[in-house]
């Protein structure tokens, strides 16, 4: 859409004013037109289908998206826009191509346009400063093409501000016409230079409001000039030390001009070669998961490549991108001397160090990128031979670049991971064996030992209780055979109990018949008769229970038998 309302802007008042210019390429100004007409109606389907976001999620719901849309103020505007205005050719002729005034309504859409470009691009203040000129421009067109038809109202010629006479060559052609009116208004605005003074009333009235105007144009340029120049400034301060501070710390306490040519070398080596040394407080505006992703993206790679983080966990080392200090040495500086007492480990990020003697010439070996040294003083394993000092003398052969891990960050990162820690310790207890570098002290000893008992014990104990486990298994088999056997057996005994009780329960059945027939009978005599019967049949009845008490006896003896058995 810049384009489209830039083109608005900034013809149709000149096609307005500058008569040859509409009159000449008028079948170029109707098609870009309608060009532009075109891109205005796109722009007004896109907006039926541009997502909102409701607490904070993305709305892609068409239908929502519409009745947004429709009820907005923007939709409004846009319709105004489009309204058919070009129908008024038809009564005020085709040369008039202010009708199309309404096109202006737009202008919403450029500013919206800028303000997300400007958060886009990688040079904001450069965009700054050419939107401003863009500005400042189309306010000096505008005000050109007023003057040209002010003074085709005066009268060209009419006095000395005006327009000159087109009857003069010089100013007859349509481009002098331009060119002279914008320069004219460029004068009037930026009041650098002198303009013939105004006659007529309408002259004054039209450089009055040009003189206002060109104060606030003044006032917009000096403000967005020193906004930039700020906002240039505060940037350095961000990315860079204040060296002015620093030279004037040095010049108050008179430092030999060795060491301040030494300290303006370091300032220039950073600005020349844009290196930042306060990543940490450029990012801290950035939420932790930003910085983390912006950290791992940016030194992640270099801290893989030390030995001792290899194969830890990706989280730890998510932790400890954010610790790392970059760090720039001049020539000739010395990182760490031998028997420092170590409080970081340094990974080259870029440049050339030199490990050296005492006498600080010979060099014995040549570090670059990618190398890293100071790790084991870090760790404090104990039995360290060199009691977390320096074992070498590490020299700057140029300017180089540095990455720093402090003691103390790592210390504090890993109380979080004690299974990390364990392992970054045995792989240092690793390296320093390889080196020669671990003693074992009688305190180690003695906890080897014990370890050693423990681990003893913890055999002996095991080797109990298989034996136990192995008993109890053997004794619940044996149960489990005795078991069936002595089930084996009660099936045996117990194949005759079935007839037993049969005889036993038809006996109770034979008696219970006999006692109604007793109840029943019709006399005295009969009742005699039957007592005596009773008295003669009662032996056998007492013999007959006597068999089944007998018999329930003998079950019983069985019973007891079975159980004596078992």
């Amino acid at each position: 859409m810049i384009l489209p309302i830039c083109y608005n802007w900034v013809i149709i008042i000149c096609r307005t004013c500058f008569y040859d210019i509409e009159r000449t390429y008028l079948a170029v100004w109707l098609t870009l037109d309608y060009f532009c007409d075109f891109v205005y109606v796109f722009d007004t389907v896109i907006g039926f289908r541009t997502g909102f976001l409701e607490q904070g999620i993305l709305v892609k719901d068409l239908s929502r998206l519409k009745m947004r849309y429709l009820r907005s103020s923007r939709f409004k505007w846009d319709i105004a826009s489009l309204l058919p205005t070009d129908l008024l050719y038809l009564r005020l002729g085709i040369h008039t191509p202010f009708v199309r005034i309404n096109r202006f309504l737009r202008t919403g859409r450029l500013n919206e346009a800028l303000d997300r470009m400007e958060t886009r691009t990688s040079y904001p203040n450069t965009f700054r400063v050419a939107k401003l000129m863009l500005y400042i421009f189309v306010l000096i067109h505008w005000n050109a093409c007023v003057y040209f038809s002010l003074s085709n109202y005066i009268g060209f010629g009419a006095d000395p501000w005006v327009y000159p006479n087109m009857s003069d060559p010089d100013f007859a052609s349509t481009r002098r016409q331009y060119f002279y009116c914008f320069w004219f208004s460029t004068l009037i605005l930026t009041t650098v230079g002198d303009t013939p003074p105004p006659e007529r009333e309408e002259e004054y009235l039209f450089l009055i409001a040009d003189m206002l105007i060109a104060v606030l144009v003044f006032a917009s340029v000096v403000g967005s000039m020193g906004d930039v120049i700020s906002s240039l400034r505060d940037r350095d301060n961000a990315f860079f030390p204040n060296h002015e501070l620093v030279k004037g710390y040095l010049r108050s306490r008179r430092i030999s001009k060795e060491l301040q040519k030494r300290v303006s070398d370091w300032y220039q080596h950073l600005h020349i070669n844009k290196k930042i040394t306060r990543e940490n407080e450029i990012l801290q505006h950035l939420p932790i998961t930003l910085q983390t992703a912006t950290a791992v993206s940016v030194h992640l790679p270099i801290l893989s490549k030390v030995t001792i983080f290899q194969n830890c966990e990706n989280s730890l080392l998510e932790q400890l991108v954010l610790k790392l200090r970059p760090q720039v040495y001049s020539p000739g500086e010395y990182v760490c001397r031998k028997g420092d007492v170590g409080h970081e480990m340094y990974i080259i990020n870029e440049g050339k160090l030199a490990v050296v003697a005492d006498d600080g010439i010979t060099q014995f070996a040549v570090l670059g990128d990618g190398n890293f040294f100071g790790e084991i003083s870090i760790l404090n394993i104990k039995g360290n031979k060199s009691g977390n000092r320096r074992t070498a003398n590490i020299r700057s052969i140029g300017h180089s670049d540095l990455f720093s891990l402090s003691k103390e960050d790592l210390t504090e990162t890993l109380l979080e991971y004690p299974a990390a820690k364990r392992l970054l310790e045995e792989k240092g207890r690793q390296i320093l064996t390889k080196m020669g570098m671990l003693e074992e002290t009688e305190e180690e000893e003695v906890e080897q030992e014990k370890t050693e008992d423990k681990v003893k014990r913890l055999e002996g104990s095991l080797e109990t209780l298989q034996t136990k486990l192995a008993r109890l298994i053997a004794e619940l088999e044996s149960s489990a055979c005795k078991m069936m056997h002595r089930v084996d057996q009660l099936e045996v005994q117990t194949e005759g109990w079935e007839g037993i009780v049969a005889e036993g329960a038809q006996g109770d059945i034979e008696y219970q018949l006999k006692v109604k027939e007793r109840e029943i009978g019709d006399g005295d005599g009969e009742g005699e008769g039957e007592g005596e019967k009773e008295d003669e049949e009662e032996p056998l009845v007492e013999g007959e229970r006597g068999e089944c008490d007998g018999g329930e006896e003998s079950l019983g003896e069985k019973v007891k038998k079975v159980g004596t058995d078992k």
